[in-house]
């Protein structure tokens, strides 16, 4: 399950930990249109641990609604945030305004959860800062953030509460965990100590391919490319854009795919691009050699970045070449026309490259669904359609258990948090196992610590 966020009270003060879209399944996606179980005007401050939507698109809805606190996060995460909640809120209106031209809503009319307005407003309230350095929010409260390895200023946040007559309480949030040896970014930090933990469960109960990424993908395009249609790969565009990038450049540069036309239709992977090349914090050893020899990392041969819509449409003339375009799960965004154009045509690959939740478009691809709705319209699905699961930015079980080998003792309580039942369950089950006390928490349950 998406959407995460997480009320913390202590010292009568409130703090939030992530605020986060659901997505996926409609009875999910409702919940953001639901009343949260406390006012915004009563949040002490929130702390994202980082930019993707489910952890943080619904900070403008929360500053519409009255939260005049701060909002923490790293400085990568702020700027990049500068990028994706515009941008959702932009992809939320013009949702909307098609919905009410074609007359495919059942509400009429449709209407935005938020505006590009509130989203500009929610800017105001970001406030970045460094990993390792401790940040007070009010008395007896503090929080430090540790690098998480999932996408640039990803990190972990340890929430430090005082209460007077009681011992300090560490409270540890995982935020979405990355994969060790990854390209670009560091390995997920280890944390020693915590007294509670809510760990996040996306790949809980699955193991990654032990075969190269890289490899898959030389293969798949090559493949592609071999039948003559287009190669078209919903991508997130923070964060796998620029894994792809830096992959395909790699591939062509040792001769395993061919120099072909690839495109980036996707005007914020086209602005987060140089904000990955700007925060060297968040670079891997390899990645840092690369910028110290002023090389292009993410630079392919023949590489095209399409900012307007006429440049969009204009891909549509070329039939074979690489589409990288948003969203990642094509539950919205230009890669939907995309979709629309190659479905049909045998001669087209779909690359699915990440986790596709419950309820979406691409989901529906990925379990082999003969037609998928965009758009209002029944498109069929005549293309190869391909799982590359090499390529996902969340730990599996096995790097979980690694990173949770770094606590030097077990916390009192471990919450399996943001992931599918099935997953969940596992996590749950696997540390249980291992003498750990561990649950999986209700939506809304409240914990007294």
């Amino acid at each position: 399950m998406t959407g995460s966020k997480f009320l913390v009270r202590a010292n009568d003060q409130a703090i939030l930990v992530d605020c986060g879209l659901f997505q996926g399944k409609k009875e999910y996606r409702l919940r953001n249109w639901g009343e949260l179980p406390i006012n915004p005007r009563e949040l002490t401050a929130v702390v994202l641990t980082h930019a993707h939507l489910d952890h943080s698109g619904y900070l403008p809805a929360l500053v519409r609604d009255g939260f005049r606190g701060i909002a923490h996060c790293t400085h990568a995460t702020r700027e990049l945030l500068g990028l994706l909640l515009p941008d959702s809120a932009h992809l939320m209106e013009e949702e909307a305004a098609t919905a009410n031209r074609l007359h495919y809503s059942k509400h009429a009319p449709a209407r935005p959860l938020y505006t590009a307005a509130d989203a500009k407003e929610a800017l105001t309230r970001l406030s970045g800062c460094n990993y390792h350095e401790p940040v007070r929010l009010a008395p007896g409260i503090q929080f430090l953030m540790r690098p998480a390895g999932h996408i640039l200023g990803s990190a972990t946040v340890e929430l430090r509460l005082e209460e007077a007559g009681r011992a300090p309480k560490r409270l540890l949030f995982s935020g979405d965990l990355g994969r060790y040896d990854i390209p670009v970014l560091p390995d997920p930090e280890q944390t020693t100590f915590a007294d509670y933990l809510l760990v996040e469960c996306t790949y809980g109960n699955r193991r990654h391919p032990t075969t190269s990424a890289a490899q898959a993908l030389a293969e798949a395009i090559t493949a592609g490319l071999a039948r003559g249609g287009a190669i078209v790969i919903p991508s997130f565009a923070i964060g796998r854009a620029q894994e792809l990038l830096y992959t395909l450049r790699e591939l062509e540069q040792a001769g395993q795919i061919p120099v072909v036309n690839v495109f980036v239709d996707s005007p914020m992977a086209t602005d987060a691009t140089p904000i990955y090349v700007r925060h060297t914090a968040d670079h891997d050893t390899e990645m840092k050699r690369l910028i110290d020899k002023h090389l292009m990392p993410f630079k392919t041969g023949k590489l095209h970045f399409t900012r307007t819509v006429h440049e969009s449409q204009g891909i549509n003339e070329v039939r074979s070449c690489i589409i990288i375009s948003a969203s990642g799960m094509a539950t919205g965004g230009r890669v939907l026309n995309h979709l629309k154009m190659r479905l049909p045509d045998p001669r087209s690959t779909v690359l699915l490259v990440g986790w596709q939740g419950e309820g979406t478009r691409g989901r529906s691809l990925l379990d082999g669904a003969p037609t998928v709705k965009i758009h209002g319209h029944q498109i069929p699905v005549r293309a190869k359609v391909q799982m590359l699961e090499g390529f996902s930015a969340h730990a599996d079980c096995d790097e979980m258990d690694r990173w949770l080998e770094g606590f030097v003792h077990r916390p009192l309580n471990t919450f399996c948090v943001h992931g599918e039942a099935e997953a969940l369950e596992a996590t749950r089950a696997r540390l249980v196992s291992r003498g750990w006390c561990a649950s999986v928490p209700a939506h809304e349950e409240l914990v007294q610590l």
